[in-house]
């Protein structure tokens, strides 16, 4: 469903990518991992055109996304959860949610049944959320989008365990009753290893490994995730 081949990327004259390779099949969870500041964030924005990339290809479900808008790109079937939530501060939660509502499977009520603490905020301004709220809004709202491809940026970074642990529960869901192929950046290893289907490490913008999690040992974790 997505494929970036021989990737190059940056900002003005700092390359930060360079030949990264990344496939995500249909009903695939797909981790990208790698130590902060290595480029993962910088491919998610290659993949949704807020970024170009200077060399290479970019495909999704066999089209090319090179010299697309960032907003055709999502009109294609790929939603964003950004790193940093970035909820429409000044919304509520619904206006949020309806704000990037496209027709398909997932609609607000569906939404509500996820995040039930969303339903019972629905009135209540995105700003005057906890983190942990404006997390689950990040998610529902890219969902509301109706996407065949999740991208998902840190969604559980710097949030209460409870929390933290509530966000794993809805990626397993997600992956387990739908053929959405999802895209995930994280930390947390034990997390990963149960839900991904596949792994790929990058350091300093290049592929340094790939494999299933099984193969992940503790030895490349500390060589190339530890700190």
């Amino acid at each position: 469903m997505l494929e970036l081949k021989g990737i190059d990327a940056g900002y003005q004259t700092s390359q930060v990518l360079s030949d990264i390779n990344l496939n995500v099949a249909q009903g695939q969870l797909v981790a990208l991992l790698g130590r902060n500041g290595m480029g993962k964030t910088t491919t998610i924005r290659v993949i949704c055109r807020m970024l170009k990339a200077t060399k290479g290809t970019l495909m999704f479900d066999s089209r090319n996304l090179a010299n697309l808008p960032s907003f055709a790109v999502s009109r294609l079937g790929i939603g964003l959860v950004p790193e940093g939530r970035r909820c429409f501060a000044s919304l509520t939660v619904e206006e949020n949610l309806l704000a990037s509502a496209r027709r398909g499977e997932w609609t607000i009520q569906q939404v509500y049944e996820l995040f039930p603490q969303l339903k019972e905020k629905h009135n209540q301004l995105a700003r005057t959320l906890s983190g942990g709220e404006q997390q689950m809004l990040s998610i529902g709202r890219a969902l509301m989008t109706n996407p065949r491809l999740l991208l998902m940026d840190e969604a559980t970074e710097g949030l209460a365990p409870m929390v933290r642990n509530e966000i794993w529960n809805v990626i397993s869901t997600l992956k387990r009753q739908s053929d959405m192929a999802i895209l995930l950046i994280d930390k947390p290893i034990k997390e990963i290893k149960t839900l991904a289907d596949y792994c790929v490490i990058i350091e300093r913008g290049r592929n340094v490994w790939s494999g299933p999690p099984m193969e992940l040992t503790d030895a490349l974790t500390n060589q190339y995730l530890g700190i």
